[in-house]
Formats: structure tokens, C-alpha cells, sequence
């Protein structure tokens, strides 16, 4: 074997190992559910109209709908994603609609576990996002 091949016959083997790896874990799935905020201010005076986007690593997931002129809101929306992996990175970001652009209240992120868990997260414009996810095997 010549010896500009030998970098490439070690980049298969480390693909071929990486897929391995992966083919070899079970399918899991993540669930985000439970979003509800409390003493949200918003950037304007009045009161927010507040929406959550979800992200997993750096893939867009979903986003809830907005609730209007409300310092406290609930959202119905369960987000489920397939091919999540332990560890891989939660993201939430909360928004305050406007008119002319949205203003950022605060993000959450957190590298998700197996189980199921509830957490809290104090945004960095004031006020909790409370949240819940379960990350679980595929049925």
C-alpha cells in the first residue's frame, strides 16, 4: 500500500467504526411537553405575547403558538422528535411577539438524559420557564 493511501483507507475505517456505533443504539425518542411560564416581562411596557421555539442540536423543532398580553402562559404543544441521542443539546428559546421584530426574553439548554425530567429556567430578561422532556426508546 502506498503511503498516500494509508489516510485514506484510515478514514473508512473510522466512518465504517462511526456507523457502527451508531446502527448498534436503539432508536430513541424525545418528548417535550408542559411549557409554562411565570413573570415573563416584556421588552415593551405592557405585557408580553409570548411564544417558545424548540430546538435539538441545531435543527429547528417546533415553536408553540403565541399567547397574548399574558405575563403567565401555558402551552398546549408537545413537541416528539425520533433519532434523539443522550446528551445531544435542548434548546428553547422564549420570544415576545412584536410587531416590527421579536424581542429574545431568554434560552434554555440543556444536554438531555434518558428518563423523563422537569426543569426550570430562569431567563436572562427576568422571569421561569418550566418545561418537561422525556427521552425514551422507541415502542
Amino acid at each position: 500500500m502506498s503511503s498516500s493511501s494509508l489516510p485514506w483507507c484510515l478514514l473508512v475505517v473510522c466512518v465504517l467504526t462511526v456507523v457502527q456505533i451508531y446502527a448498534a443504539e436503539e432508536p430513541m425518542v424525545l418528548k417535550v411537553f408542559n411549557l409554562h411560564a411565570t413573570d415573563l416581562h416584556s421588552s415593551l411596557l405592557g405585557t408580553p405575547d409570548a411564544y417558545v421555539e424548540v430546538f435539538r442540536a441545531h435543527g429547528f423543532l417546533g415553536r408553540t403558538e403565541v399567547k397574548n398580553n399574558n405575563h403567565d402562559p401555558s402551552w398546549k404543544e408537545e413537541f416528539s422528535f425520533l433519532n434523539a441521542r443522550e446528551n445531544n443539546i435542548l434548546r428553547l428559546e422564549v420570544y415576545d411577539s412584536d410587531i416590527n421584530s421579536d424581542d429574545l426574553l431568554g434560552t434554555c439548554e440543556r444536554s438531555i438524559k434518558i428518563g423523563t425530567w422537569q426543569h426550570k429556567c430562569f431567563l436572562k430578561t427576568g422571569g421561569i420557564l418550566n418545561y418537561s422532556y422525556t427521552l425514551e426508546p422507541l415502542q
